[in-house]
């Protein structure tokens, strides 16, 4: 007795070829990539440096700075904040990117010839009207004494120091405090400026 085979074959399924992506769907996928990319190029580029505590400046009238860093920043984060001046210092005096305006801006290719950053770690003492004070003699006691650090820049000079400035000669208390980073000549001082000669 034979057997009866009730397995139908199974048809041959045709693949369908694939619908191309509309250009109106690829537009729409290339500017959210598009978007994703600037997003994380932005985020990238102005991320904050750790290596330097954050600062802000608060002050500035000609060439003298007066920043804030916060509270809890120690002596040691300080220090490397005014390293990190005297580098761009150094490396010709490109203080733009850190915010701070030229403080010599007559001055043709060199718009930082002068400067000194005061730190203060107390937002009051970086406010226009408290430096322009100091700067006029009206109150130099209280600014000096809250001082957190200084830079300071010259043609031919420079200085870093963290604590605050004496009124007077430093007394042994006042040295406790106070730490001298670097002061002295630059290792290649600037080309003195030559005035522009009119023809006669």
């Amino acid at each position: 007795m034979h057997e009866t085979d009730y397995s139908s074959p199974t048809p041959h399924l045709r693949s369908r070829p694939k619908k191309p992506m509309d250009t109106v769907v690829k537009l729409g996928l290339g500017v959210l990539v598009g978007c994703f990319t600037l997003i994380w190029g932005g985020m990238y580029l102005t991320r904050p440096d750790r290596s330097i505590p954050p600062f802000s400046v608060g002050a500035q009238e000609e060439t003298a700075v007066a920043i804030h860093v916060p509270d809890e920043t120690s002596d040691e984060e300080i220090e490397k904040l005014i390293e990190r001046f005297r580098k761009v210092g150094h490396e010709g005096r490109a203080f733009e990117p850190m915010k701070i305006h030229p403080t010599t801006p007559n001055n043709p290719g060199d718009h930082y010839r002068r400067l000194t950053i005061y730190i203060f770690s107390d937002n009051a003492w970086t406010e226009p009207v408290t430096l322009h004070k100091y700067l006029t003699g009206e109150d130099r006691g209280g600014f000096q004494r809250s001082l957190r650090g200084l830079y300071r820049l010259t043609e031919s000079e420079e200085e870093g120091r963290i604590g605050p400035l004496p009124d007077g000669p430093e007394t042994q208390a006042m040295q406790a405090d106070v730490r001298q980073l670097f002061k002295g000549p630059l290792s290649r001082p600037l080309a003195p400026v030559v005035e522009p000669t009119t023809a006669p």
